[in-house]
């Protein structure tokens, strides 16, 4: 590592730092400013630096977490895998060897973006195709309990940004849909239920996402609202939020135009994406709109950065422009602790600049209570957390939930429910291309297998052999495309699909029965708008499957309503 020979301010809070720490969201006492106070004055330079980024810790090696935690670092993003001793031990090194307690956070969404081994619950856009606030309260503290039992303290939710671009793979099942009223009720539920559970929770993608179909990871998106625009919309969720007392925002590699311009920047530079952007962190979030919260870059290897400009100056900018801790260091915590360095020495980046951040870091982890804690307070014992993980009354919730968030979205020749004597015979239409979340494999799609246990003969599509009114009762397609890292875009892709030029061309429900289920992105009717039957389930999640089968039946009734809309606005989609 490298080594720093200045320190920043003397290490007593100023009244203006302790005015900080007392405001919201932080509202710390004597006690909690006196442990900041003592522990940015017991920090080395270089230590006080690594409390300003989070690293990845992306898998459940014990040897690897060791060695990530030497680090020293200020927080650890885990995506675990599919055991949860492992995932315990693994959390349980970093803690251990952490001299200040830090931060573990992680994308704590439901759907396909959670633990594998705990309790499987619906995604964002499920929850508010159910539009049962009681329930999605129940949901987010299932989630935030498992999370506790597992040693998170920082959940990277609610996702606030809005359904607008129905092309957008990237926002479509994370967000709660298209209406910013359900938006902010549901994202309220998230934030409340986790921080009163010791979870800080983090509105993302700053300043807002889902006009741009394009996804971050791969390219810096655009915000192309105008300001009325934007404050009547993203603005007022934001504001909303803060006023309810949200610890952390996430500044996304999205940029925002208008404001750029209305602020009288002009050429590229109105496009700079808010995660390197001091005008949109420190003058808008924070003078604006009063945000006085930690504030955390998006992942910093994301192309919608690392496109922007050279990481010696990336690094800088993250920090410069208001942001508190950088998500992911690239290639190394070396190599961004050296750039750092280099930009102290030169006067690019000051000691003022980088304890100010720290402030806030060690205020949030104030906050939630680290500094109180014991390390079996902040990771309870692998025995509690068997007993609080996918327990008989979060099991209830999972099943509920499942059933409450699947819609119909039509039905136009009233085919269902589906009965074994009038839809024996089914052809199973299914994508081949499918991927999990991060590190972990998609869910399986059991649903064919669960029809077939009930008495259909179900076969799988054949290219050389397709279905026919003599051998066929009903074509079934079935996806399953949730909103998952550098997806880019998901449509239906017919020659995919059918396996073939000649095929692709092919529309069964002028002969057949036919209906689609999506297990994930909701606007499948924009490249098949006649689809006579239509189910959007939202994620392929084991419960949401099981559930979509009863319904299917006509065991359970349809409850959800689409939280977007799922025509595209073609009005063919609708007959």
């Amino acid at each position: 590592m490298t080594t720093l020979t200045q320190f920043g301010p003397d290490a007593a809070l100023s009244p203006a730092e302790q005015a900080i720490l007392r405001a919201a969201p932080f509202n710390l006492d004597v006690d909690a400013l006196r442990w900041v106070e003592e522990t940015r004055a017991r920090l080395t330079p270089e230590q006080r630096l690594c409390q300003l980024f989070n690293v990845l810790v992306s898998d459940d090696d014990l040897q690897a977490a060791q060695k990530a935690a030497d680090l020293g670092v200020g927080a650890y993003t885990r995506f675990v895998g599919g055991n949860l001793d492992a995932a315990w031990h693994v959390t349980h090194a970093l803690l251990e060897a952490a001299q200040v307690p830090p931060l573990i956070s992680g994308d704590l969404e439901g759907g396909a973006i959670a633990m594998p081994f705990a309790t499987q619950l619906p995604n964002q856009l499920g929850l508010a195709a159910a539009g049962d606030s009681a329930m999605s309260e129940q949901v987010v503290g299932v989630l935030a309990r498992e999370a506790r039992a597992l040693g998170y303290n920082w959940s990277f939710t609610p996702v606030i940004d809005i359904n607008a671009a129905f092309r957008s793979a990237i926002v479509a099942t994370r967000s709660y849909g298209s209406e910013p009223e359900t938006i902010l009720t549901q994202a309220l539920i998230n934030l409340r239920t986790f921080q009163s559970q010791g979870i800080a929770a983090t509105i993302k993608h700053w300043p807002g996402e889902g006009f741009d179909d394009r996804d971050q990871h791969l390219v810096t998106t655009l915000n192309p609202l105008d300001m009325d625009q934007w404050h009547a919309s993203f603005g007022q969720l934001y504001r909303s939020m803060i006023e309810g007392g949200v610890l952390s925002v996430m500044a996304g590699h999205i940029a925002l135009p208008a404001y750029a311009k209305a602020n009288g920047v002009q050429g590229l530079e109105t496009c700079r994406p808010a995660s390197v952007s001091r005008l949109l962190n420190q003058q808008l979030l924070r003078q604006e709109l009063g945000f006085n919260g930690v504030i955390v870059s998006d992942a910093s290897s994301m192309a919608g950065l690392s496109s922007w400009d050279k990481r010696a100056r990336v690094v800088i900018d993250v920090f410069n422009s208001g942001c508190d801790m950088l998500l992911f260091p690239s290639p190394s915590l070396e190599e961004d602790l050296a750039h750092l360095q280099q930009a102290l020495s030169d006067g690019r980046v000051t000691w003022a600049r980088m304890d100010e951040a720290l402030l806030r870091v060690l205020g949030m982890k104030a906050a939630l209570g680290l500094h109180q804690k014991t390390l079996e307070q902040r990771l309870p014992a692998l025995s509690q957390a068997h007993q609080v993980v996918r327990q008989a009354s979060h099991l209830d919730v999972e099943k509920n939930a499942a059933s409450a968030s699947i819609t119909l979205v039509k039905d136009v020749h009233a085919l269902l429910p589906l009965s074994a004597q009038r839809h024996k015979r089914i052809v199973v239409v299914t994508d081949p291309d499918r991927s999990g979340f991060a590190y972990q494999a998609p869910a399986p799609l059991i649903l064919p297998a669960l029809l077939a246990e009930h008495g259909f003969e179900v076969r799988e599509f054949d290219p050389q052999n397709p279905p026919t009114a003599a051998d066929t009762d009903l074509v079934l397609y079935i996806l399953a495309q949730e909103s998952l890292l550098t997806r880019s875009h998901i449509y239906l892709d017919w020659l995919r699909l059918h396996r073939g030029l000649r095929t692709s061309m092919r529309r069964y429900w002028q002969d057949l029965p036919c209906a689609m289920v999506s297990f994930g992105h909701p606007y499948y009717l924009y490249d098949a708008p006649r689809m006579p039957c239509m189910v959007n389930a939202y994620t392929a999640i084991e419960p949401v499957q099981r559930a979509v089968l009863r319904k299917l039946l006509g065991e359970e009734p349809f409850t959800a309503s689409s939280p977007v809309d799922a025509t595209c606005g073609l009005p063919d989609a609708l007959y």
